[in-house]
């Protein structure tokens, strides 16, 4: 289906003043209502692309298994690259590390304003049990990077609102809600950094209003936080590598360390992937093994049945590797992925979601149609979501599927 899209004012330019947070938290909606009871885990539910690379006013609905289509160059990478962005920032990271390239995300026929600024916006909506929040952000990527403009709001409602009062100062306006006698609160923060992110430092929650700004705050960053994006690379997995603490790296170049201790520690997921290996590597499988001898680097093998000496996975094609890589990801979880989720909440409280640019480069039909199983399969219990874009095979496999969002970005 094509992107929804929403018509928004002011693409590229900077964010103006943010409307004031009101004094008094409005009546909170009860948890659940028509639709059901609220997620149990916190969840991106939308993603907001304006100004950003092709995309204006864009707005692209996420589920569970969400897969991005189109022609070279319809914004795939981009909208990916922009999810991945928001992760970074939810995690703590600064601005630059974020955006390496920001200029690169400007359009090209973006005219700057009379102060000679550029720039973009993206946002998000999280959905889960303090309901469905809303982060919005304002990006000049020229002449300097930094954040100009963040709202935090729910039911139509600010609760904390950020502006650009003074270019000559490395900081912006914050405004959040507070309630009682208060009002509001009001102080300086970082214009490099996602304040969203910095909120459970600063407010301390002794109000009503300070209680509704942590709980819709924390509810971002939990679910911006778990995110695990992934690019195997073949290249890096051939080689037998040194033991570990066996979490997986999102170029799974320590592929053989992580099949060690999955075998060692969880019998059904191992099965599982045994038992997608028989649908997407070539020849007889028999089995997953591994050698690794005390102290030595560990070597992963494909077990080919009795008399049949095993192939090791330095001998397998491209796709081959691909495939148990990602097959392996959509199997686990945080606690074998390399990924920093939220420390204060239990991971059964958490969904990570993977983000996979290119799921199906370099596989056949076969082993993508086995991914989409398996994705299908561990997205369906709620612990793990996926986000990715795809060839066009791939794509038609999807839109046959009960199950998979398509979201077709074609002219």
């Amino acid at each position: 289906m094509r992107a929804p899209v929403r018509v928004t004012p002011a693409a590229g330019a900077p964010a103006g003043p943010p409307p004031t947070v009101p004094a008094q938290a409005a009546p909170h909606r009860a948890a659940g209502g028509p639709t059901g009871p609220r997620p149990q885990r916190p969840v991106l539910t939308e993603l907001r692309l304006s100004a950003f690379g092709p995309h204006r006013s864009a707005v692209f609905p996420l589920g569970p298994v969400t897969l991005f289509a189109g022609p070279s160059g319809s914004g795939k990478s981009q909208v990916l690259d922009a999810y991945g962005a928001l992760a970074r920032l939810g995690s703590g990271a600064a601005l630059d590390e974020a955006f390496p390239h920001p200029r690169t995300r400007i359009p090209d026929r973006a005219a700057p304003d009379a102060q000679g600024r550029r720039g973009f916006r993206l946002g998000c909506t999280v959905d889960g049990p303090a309901g469905p929040v809303r982060l919005d952000l304002a990006v000049q990527a020229e002449p300097a990077l930094r954040i100009v403009g963040e709202r935090l709001s729910q039911d139509g409602e600010i609760l904390f609102a950020t502006a650009l009062r003074d270019p000559g100062r490395r900081s912006v306006q914050a405004a959040w809600l507070t309630g009682g006698a208060v009002g509001v609160t009001r102080a300086p923060l970082p214009d490099d950094r996602l304040g969203t992110a910095l909120l459970p430092l600063r407010v301390a929650g002794s109000t009503a209003g300070q209680r509704r700004v942590l709980a819709a705050a924390e509810q971002v960053v939990v679910a911006l936080r778990a995110v695990f994006p992934c690019d195997p690379r073949p290249d890096r997995m051939r080689a037998p590598v040194p033991p570990g603490e066996g979490r997986l790296l999102g170029d799974c170049a320590n592929l053989a360390d992580v099949l060690r201790r999955t075998r060692d520690e969880c019998g059904t997921r191992y099965a599982l992937l045994t038992g997608a290996a028989r649908t997407g590597c070539a020849g007889a499988v028999a089995g997953l093994g591994v050698r690794a001898p005390a102290g030595e680097p560990v070597t992963a093998l494909l077990e080919r049945g009795p008399g049949r000496p095993a192939t090791e996975l330095a001998r397998l094609g491209a796709g081959e590797l691909r495939f148990l890589a990602l097959a392996l990801v959509l199997l686990t979880g945080p606690g074998v992925l390399d990924v920093d989720p939220a420390a204060e909440l239990l991971s059964a409280r958490q969904a990570l979601t993977v983000l996979a640019d290119g799921l199906d480069a370099g596989l056949d039909g076969g082993q993508a149609a086995e991914l989409l199983r398996l994705a299908l399969l561990s997205c369906g219990r709620g612990h793990v979501r996926l986000a990715a874009a795809v060839g066009e095979g791939t794509a038609a496999l999807a839109r046959r599927t009960e199950g998979v969002s398509v979201v077709d970005l074609s002219p």
